[in-house]
Formats: C-alpha cells, structure tokens, sequence
C-alpha cells in the first residue's frame, strides 16, 4: 500500500476540473431533468396522474445527479472557478432544497470527523456504541430503534431534513449560513407564488414532492451504505487515522455503469474522502489508474442491503453489529441455570 504522501500526490492529477467537461455534466443532468418536470405537470394537469407518477422514478435519477452536482461544488471541485461552484451551487440548492453555505459547512466537518468516535454528531448517521446502548435509558433505546429503522431513515427521514430541517439555520450559524437559508427559502417562496399564478401550486407540488422524496431516500441510502457497512473503520480520536478513515471507513459501492452514472460516481467514495477536491467525473478514471483504490474490496449490492439489519459499533470485535447479535450474546446458554444473586 503507498504511503500517505505518495497517494496525495497520484491523486493530484485527478484535482484538476475542466470547464468544459463540468458545462457538459451540468446540460445532461438539468435539462432531462427539466423536461422531466415539465412532463409531469403537464400530465396531472391534463389528468394522467399515473403517467405522472411514472415520470417521477426517472425525474428522481436525474434530481440525485443534481445533488451530486451540488456536493462537488460544496467542496470547490465541480469547476476550477469558485464563484462558478458558489453560483451553480446556489442554484442546484434551490432544485434540491438545499441551503448551499449551511449544507457546505456540515458536510466538510463530516470529511473532518469520519470514523472518529469521540467526534460523532455532525453530518453523519446517529450511531451508539454496544456499551452506549447499553447503558442507554429505556426510552432512549427506542428512540434510537425507531431512528434506525428504515423506514423512518429512508422515508420520513428525508422529508424532515429537505422539507422542514433545511430551512432552518443551525444555532451558530454564520452570516453566510444564514444568508444560504433565507435565499433558499425566499427561491422557494418564489417558485410557489409563480406556480399559484400560472400551473397552480397543486400541479407544482404534485410532481415535484414525490420526486424530491425518492430522490431524498435513494441519496439517504447512498450516505448510508458509504459509511454503514460490516467492517467499517471507526477509531477513537487518539488512534484515529484520516488515512484509515477514507480507505476503510468509507465504501467502495459498486454499481452497474448506468447506476454509477445517475450517481456520478458517488460509490467511489473511498477515493473521494481521500481527496475530496477530485470532482466526480474524475473519480472512475482515479480508480482505474491507482493500485491501492483498487485494492479496496468492492461494497456489492446484495452485500450492502445486510448492512440494513446493522446498528451498534462493537468495540470488541471492531464491527457494526446487529441487535439481534446483542440479545443472542446476553442470553444464556441452552440448558444453563439462570443466575441467581444475593
């Protein structure tokens, strides 16, 4: 395996953004996209909702490729220019609902804090430890039962944050925070009032809120099973390694090409984390030109949809663990006397 600084430098190549590329990226993913939308107004308005629901799974691939677009330009890596990344990416927040400042900010702290115990909580999936579970009160193990649940994570989970959580600012937010926020939420105000005065706002709601929602669980899941999986590396901020953190933490989701393609390559996340500042369209020519990315076993669909059941982080065996995995090691062996105690 190369070393830190020899990978740093084979990735550097990778960094480099090209405008036209990224201009062809942005027009294959906004204007199917667009269209999409178009379709699926026209359709509940001329009274096919079932056309319109079938418009939303594609409309859906195409909003997850806008998010893709939007995260590059979070990290300056989707043009070479900043203030195009700050521009597009005040405008794919708009499509995504997604305050572009107030998003940037917990998504680099999560880069920051991957795999890092004592550092959990920010821009990540809540995970207790076996101990903390635990030692958890009885209401909090539920709660976190229902939070993991994936229903509530995959479902309602993405509906608050895009809907209701987006359009807050966190306590201690920056100016510039803010400021994404209010610009955010006044765009979508603006997009409501257009609609009341031309399509009517049922007809905007009706195609875009369930193609927001299946493009929020899919992206959900994509987060998920980048850093919920079996053998995942998490490590105390003492013997907490960055290198580590990217190569063993993060997975190596691979998916059939056109599966990659409406995901731009968000899979490769092990090379990502390693350098976030390689954009997308860049990352599968990285994974084919460095020996170590490819070393990295390959996460497989059937193998990530196991990673549904895990929960805890187990300390001693160094591994995400199921509850069912907790209750078997607290039960008592078949035929053995229960314990008794003074």
């Amino acid at each position: 395996m190369a070393s830190r600084s020899e990978l740093y430098s084979s990735v550097e190549p990778f960094r480099q953004a090209h405008r036209a590329r990224a201009l062809v990226e942005l027009l294959q993913t906004l204007v199917p996209y667009v269209a999409l939308s178009v379709l699926m107004v026209i359709a509940i308005r001329r009274g096919h909702p079932w056309v319109m629901l079938a418009l939303c799974g594609p409309a859906a691939a195409f909003l997850v490729r806008v998010f893709i677009i939007f995260h590059d330009c979070c990290h300056g890596s989707f043009f070479a220019s900043q203030r195009a990344n700050r521009i597009v990416g005040y405008a794919t927040g708009l499509l995504t609902l997604t305050p572009f400042e107030k998003w940037q900010r917990s998504h680099v702290e999560h880069h920051a804090t991957a795999g890092n115990l004592d550092r959990r909580g920010v821009g990540d999936m809540w995970t207790l430890t076996v101990s903390e579970f635990r030692a958890a009160s009885r209401w909090k193990r539920l709660f976190y039962r229902v939070f993991r649940n994936p229903f509530v994570m995959f479902g309602i989970g993405p509906a608050l944050v895009f809907l209701i959580r987006n359009r807050f600012s966190p306590a201690g937010a920056t100016r510039r925070e803010r400021f994404s926020v209010y610009f955010t939420n006044v765009g979508l105000a603006a997009a409501l009032l257009a609609a009341h005065l031309t399509i009517g706002i049922p007809a905007l709601l009706w195609g875009q809120l369930p193609t927001v929602l299946l493009a929020g669980a899919v992206g959900v899941w994509l987060f998920y099973v980048q850093h919920q999986f079996e053998d995942v590396y998490w490590a105390c901020r003492q013997a907490w390694d960055p290198m580590k953190a990217a190569l063993e933490g993060s997975s190596y989701y691979k998916l059939p090409p056109m599966l990659q393609w409406c995901t731009g390559s968000i899979g490769l996340h092990h090379i990502h984390h390693v350098q976030p500042r390689i954009p997308f369209y860049n990352l599968q020519r990285c994974q084919a030109a460095i020996p170590t990315f490819q070393a990295v076993p390959p996460l497989t669909i059937r193998r990530s949809l196991k990673a549904l059941r895990l929960r805890l982080w187990d300390e001693t065996d160094r591994r995400l663990v199921s509850l069912r995995e907790i209750r078997d090691s607290l039960a008592p062996a078949p035929g053995a006397s229960p314990q008794t105690h003074p």
